[in-house]
């Protein structure tokens, strides 16, 4: 079964760029990509070959990677940075082996929806980033746990009014799952799972703003706080 078939069904084709210095992984992504019924208008083994020609372009969605020339420490965060101050429609997808903690609260803590940072490694399934890319095209966050744990390392007093319950429930709802999915991963109902979640909105100080983001904001306010 190709990937196309494996995942049916999945929302209309979008413009997507591909950045990564692997051109096997490059590749394979473009084959993703396209299987999904995605429209692939460029692929770039560097960040400032992107950014060259992202005007011309004109993508709905990024993906690349963290760490590419020429120095291979945070180029590719750092274009996402750039793509979003120039186009802060396009959505981002970072997929990499590495968490680049300071540039990723950077990026997340904007507040804007259409983002998402996932770990090369801890990827099962090629129909999982064809997934991503649909849920962040349509505005949603997808943050891998790991990278959920690194960023929520750095911050401390938002975090010490949680009770250990409330940051389980914080942890599963920054990965965009419904409170019946938190629910049914903690055996717990979904009224206690709304109560876990209205007291960290509260802790967290977050007025109601009237949007489906509000949940994921949760997690990107305390990235606002940060040193």
């Amino acid at each position: 079964m190709t990937t196309a078939e494996s995942y049916a069904g999945g929302v209309s084709s979008a413009r997507v760029v591909v950045a990564d210095d692997s051109l096997l992984l490059r590749e394979g992504l473009v084959r993703i990509l396209e299987e999904a019924g995605h429209e692939v208008v460029g692929a770039f083994g560097s960040a400032d070959a992107l950014l060259a020609e992202l005007a011309d372009l004109a993508p709905e969605l990024v993906v690349l990677d963290v760490r590419m020339p020429p120095d291979y420490r945070d180029e590719g965060v750092r274009a996402a940075i750039e793509i979003r101050r120039r186009s802060p429609e396009v959505g981002i997808l970072l997929l990499s082996q590495y968490v680049e903690v300071t540039y990723a609260q950077e990026l997340l803590s904007s507040g804007r929806g259409g983002v998402g940072y996932l770990l090369k490694d801890r990827v099962a399934s090629l129909s999982e980033v064809a997934e991503a890319i649909d849920r962040i095209r349509d505005g949603g966050t997808v943050l891998d746990p790991e990278v959920v744990a690194q960023l929520l390392g750095r911050r401390h007093d938002p975090l010490s009014t949680l009770t250990p319950r409330e940051r389980e429930v914080l942890t599963l709802m920054a990965e965009g799952r419904t409170n019946a999915a938190i629910g049914e991963r903690l055996v717990i109902g979904v009224g206690a799972v709304e109560k876990n979640v209205t007291a960290i909105f509260s802790k967290l100080g977050l007025e109601d703003s009237g949007t489906d983001h509000r949940r994921v904001l949760a997690v990107l306010a305390w990235l606002q706080h940060s040193a």
